[in-house]
């Protein structure tokens, strides 16, 4: 299975499609839903189905991303409390 590659990719990019994972990756959907779906059962992703529409047509898909994974801090300054 590809679940090394398909969660490192996720923790890369954040929440995804299945279909965008397959495209990132370069893996099949197919084997993709099924890596999934082995990562799903291991806990290490939390996924739900989504459905979204395109010029009126339905395209279902599984929306993922890493499960407790926080992505760090983005550089820079940030907002403080003004006196």
């Amino acid at each position: 299975m590809h679940t090394d590659s398909i969660l490192s990719h996720l923790k890369k990019h954040g929440q995804l499609l299945d279909a965008d994972i397959a495209k990132g990756t370069g893996i099949d959907l197919t084997e993709v839903r099924a890596s999934l779906q082995e990562l799903s059962a291991q806990k290490a992703i939390s996924m739900c189905s989504m459905t979204t529409f395109k010029n009126g047509t339905p395209i279902e898909g599984i929306f993922c991303r890493v499960a407790g994974y926080m992505p760090s801090a983005a550089p820079g300054r940030k907002p403080g409390v003004k006196s």
